[in-house]
């Protein structure tokens, strides 16, 4: 098996069990502030199933990032695309959002808007600490 397909899945078996958990969180915290104490067995089943997937698929494709021979561009693209479509068939799939055009258009924006600059975010964390680090070995 390809070693970045293994890695892929490595890291999505560690931590695919946060989804659940965070899910868990969102419902204790709708129940708190709407007053709702029930909840009907398939949505909370779905809820906990695709949060698994998405934490998986979050975690596991941080791989594209660790691949050496492509370029930054190639694996920004792969990441984002892969995350994209399981956020957008996850929300869909649980009503969290409607399956309409102009909802996943604002879905869209905001994704892209939000992924970009956490993605520019660490890329300048991890730029900065690079080059402290080169300058400690260096100096």
């Amino acid at each position: 098996m390809n070693k970045y397909v293994r890695e892929f899945f490595h890291r999505g078996l560690i931590f695919g069990g946060f989804g659940p958990i965070v899910f868990g969180i969102i419902v204790l915290c709708i129940s708190y502030f709407d007053g709702v104490t029930e909840h009907s067995a398939l949505p909370v089943f779905m809820g906990i199933v695709t949060t698994y997937i998405l934490a998986f698929v979050q975690a596991g494709a941080t791989v594209f990032n660790q691949i050496e021979h492509w370029s930054v561009p190639k694996s920004v693209f792969y990441h984002f695309g892969l995350l994209y479509v399981v956020y957008s068939l996850a929300y869909v799939a649980n009503s969290w959002i409607p399956f309409k055009a102009e909802v996943l258009g604002v879905f869209t924006v905001i994704f892209v808007v939000v992924f970009f600059l956490v993605w520019g975010i660490v890329y300048l964390a991890v730029k900065s600490t690079g080059k402290k680090f080169n300058e400690k070995l260096n100096g």
